[in-house]
């Protein structure tokens, strides 16, 4: 069963958080309902629908940024009460716009995640969850990973708090105590009860776009279903559960960061299926169900990064109407239209007089010159999948041009969604400063999104910078950096496989936990910048491009590190020895290589190898075939083989395109394990690549494996 939803937009407000938006409780069964959504610019603002247009029912004075908005009340009773917390201030407002409420955190870091359930208030901070209950203190937790979001279960006498950490964990907490954790597949951006009236599930939604339903019990949970990111959408921002089908069951309601909407319902299985799908030109940062526009028509509310606030609504837009009602819905529209060209006219006017104002004050000797400020909302996050990094920025005004400019060596990845134009500029790598890439992209008009994709080389590690230039006067630009680590390509994971062949490295020396840990942070990504509590700790990650695994364990002078791929334990020796003689630190290194893990990796690259190296082969064979083709009239008298290569051309070339220099690339991985295994056995074997290199263009498993042996 499809469902046709039909847009309209309403308002727009200044740039959004996520989960800033909220949909106030309908006072009859079918009425509509009042909208609260707040912004950066401090202001909360709610309206209501009237005649088909927006009405503001208050508005509050511009002030602080508003990071989160939630609705709250007595229990038992409509929860109208609306709570925006900005800084470490949480405010409360009554539906009409009186403030009853100002409370002060004392928190060092400012709050970016809120939930009220009565009187109790839980806010959380980067590292802090804090309970308070009628504005007094009563449970604290400090958690060892970034905290994303919070949900909480309550039931008469007990709320169990769950929180969303960066380490793709779920921490369930009672009181000021972890209760257990519960692994999830990705880094959760954001959780949701499915139930708002009680039950003990719980939606998550993580930043590389995966959904999933969790039990939460008392001392352990139960995944009820996971939803996959097959189509490589966005990441999640925003959930709600409605009955949008109005089958009598709670749908899935999704907002993504690519500006996806997406409704899941539920067929007689207990898992979701997609229904519909909507594409928003901005990412979704919160998404409500109810009924806004019209009575008795339900619709799904968004607010998007920009500030508009848009409704997917049941109601059909073009009546199916007899002749008269033509005649009224055509005035209706005719009047809309002649109100907004007169709005139109108005505004050109006044940016008109603003320009004359500005041309003239600047020409004066006591004008100061003023930068326009813009907002940019910008990630920077490892896809799993295909071992590159996706770079996503996004501003809230149309973007003219985006220059990227990088100090280490990175492919730029063809990404489908990018319509801007690219052109690359000539780099002098060999400077002591030197760019190894300058790539502009100049975007088309009204472009405020820009998705672009860039894979980096293990070992060769430094800053890649984008300066955005959005289309506004006087012209102006922002500078983002964004560190490629030493060991960019790795990823945290919740364990390893320990019988896998392994290299091991100990550091020891006159360091402190702190510094070490700074030291791990520098090397990997993925780890929390915060030193975490205890005398030691223990991460494990995994190789997204080669699926070999680390596991780093250090504590106050000891640092112990052990991988199945020696080319990430000459790495880490190289960088941490670095690191140390910078702070003049005196380190005892010792190191065990394990020769089995050699033919280990090498047999890890062998299928991708392969892959590639045919990949390649059928490339280079589809001009001479084409040509075969038109000089004999069809490709009939090719063999099998031959033909499928002639049919599959667009694909294969397609996917040659989207990996440029991949072959290069694990050319230079075989290479790199071949140095770095003699280099710790004392052998400088460089003058040896070059038969390495002709074995791989000749390639067989088994020959290259003597090699190695031989060497």
């Amino acid at each position: 069963m499809e469902i046709h939803l039909n847009r309209v937009d309403y308002i727009q407000v200044g740039v959004t958080s996520q989960k800033t938006m909220r949909l106030l409780p309908a006072l009859g069964k079918k009425a509509t309902q009042k909208v609260a959504v707040a912004d950066h610019d401090g202001i909360l603002t709610c309206f209501g629908m009237k005649k088909g247009e927006a009405v503001p029912v208050f508005k509050t004075l511009p002030g602080q940024k508003i990071a989160r908005l939630d609705l709250g009340g007595a229990a038992g009773t409509p929860q109208e009460k609306i709570f925006v917390c900005s800084g470490s201030h949480v405010r409360g407002f009554t539906k009409k716009g009186k403030q009853f409420l100002t409370f002060e955190a004392n928190l060092t870091e400012s709050i970016n995640a809120m939930h009220v359930s009565g009187s109790d208030l839980f806010v959380c901070a980067s590292y802090i969850f804090n309970h308070y209950c009628d504005c007094k203190d009563q449970h604290y937790y400090l958690s060892g990973d970034k905290i994303n979001d919070i949900s909480c279960l309550s039931s008469e006498n007990l709320s169990r708090p769950v929180l969303a950490c960066q380490d793709r964990v779920l921490r369930v907490l009672q009181g000021s105590e972890l209760v257990y954790d519960i692994e999830v597949p990705g880094p959760p951006s954001v959780l949701e009860l499915y139930n708002k009236d009680g039950g003990e599930d719980v939606l998550y939604g993580t930043t590389d776009g995966k959904i999933g339903l969790v039990q939460i019990g008392e001392s352990a949970a139960a995944t009820k279903w996971e939803i996959d990111n097959d189509k490589k959408k966005g990441g999640i921002l925003c959930i709600d559960t409605y009955d949008i089908m109005g089958d009598g069951v709670n749908d899935i309601l999704v907002g993504r960061d690519d500006g996806t909407v997406e409704v899941f319902g539920f067929d007689s299985s207990s898992e979701p299926t997609l229904r519909f799908e909507h594409v928003l030109s901005e990412s979704v940062t919160s998404i409500q169900g109810g009924c806004v526009g019209k009575e008795s028509y339900d619709e799904v509310l968004t607010a998007t990064y920009t500030g508009w606030v848009t409704g997917l609504t049941t109601e059909p837009q073009k009546a199916e109407a007899g002749p008269g009602d033509e005649v009224r819905m055509s005035k209706e529209i005719q009047s809309k239209v002649e109100a907004l060209r007169a709005e139109l006219e108005q505004l050109q006017v006044k940016v008109l007089q603003g320009r004359e104002q500005y041309q003239q004050t600047s020409q004066s000797s006591t004008a100061v010159s003023a930068v326009p400020v813009f907002s940019i909302n910008d990630k920077f996050t490892l896809c799993q999948d295909d071992a590159s990094y996706s770079l996503t920025l996004e501003v809230q005004t149309a973007i003219d041009n985006l220059l990227l400019q990088s100090d280490v060596p990175i492919d730029l990845l063809d990404v489908d969604k990018n319509s801007a134009v690219v052109s690359f500029s000539e780099c002098d790598s060999e400077q002591p400063n030197g760019n190894f890439l300058l790539a502009t992209y100049r975007c088309q008009a009204n472009t405020t999104r820009l998705e672009l994709k860039v894979r980096s080389i293990e070992g060769q590690y430094g800053t890649l910078q984008a300066y955005v230039t959005p289309r506004l006067q006087p012209k102006t630009c922002q500078v983002r950096q964004y560190q490629i680590k030493p060991l960019s390509l790795h990823q945290r994971t919740h364990s390893i496989e320990q019988e896998r062949p392994m290299n091991r490295l100990s550091l020891v020396g006159q360091f402190s936990f702190a510094e070490i840990h700074s030291w791990v942070v520098f090397c990997l990504p993925e780890v929390p910048e915060k030193t975490p509590a205890g005398e030691s700790i223990a991460f494990y990650f995994h190789n997204t491009f080669l699926g070999t695994q680390l596991e780093a364990t250090y504590c106050k002078g000891e640092g112990h590190f052990k991988s199945d791929n020696i080319s990430t334990i000459s790495i880490l020796n190289d960088v941490l020895s670095k690191e140390a003689t910078k702070r003049k630190i005196n380190l005892n290194i010792s190191y065990d290589i394990n020769d089995d893990s050699v033919s280990h990796t090498l047999k890890m690259i062998h299928p991708k190898l392969q892959y590639q190296l045919l990949l390649a082969r059928k490339v280079q064979l589809i001009d001479a075939l084409k040509e075969l083709q038109v000089h004999e009239g069809n490709a009939d008298f090719l063999i099998a083989e031959y033909r499928n290569i002639l049919d599959e051309s667009a694909n294969l070339l397609e996917e040659y395109k989207k990996q440029p220099a991949h072959l290069e690339r694990l050319y230079g991985m075989i290479t790199d394990l071949f140095i770095d295994k003699f280099k710790f056995k004392g052998q400088n074997v460089k003058t040896k690549v070059s038969s390495l290199l002709e074995i791989l263009d000749n390639y067989d498993l088994n020959s290259l494996l003597d090699f190695f042996n031989e060497a």
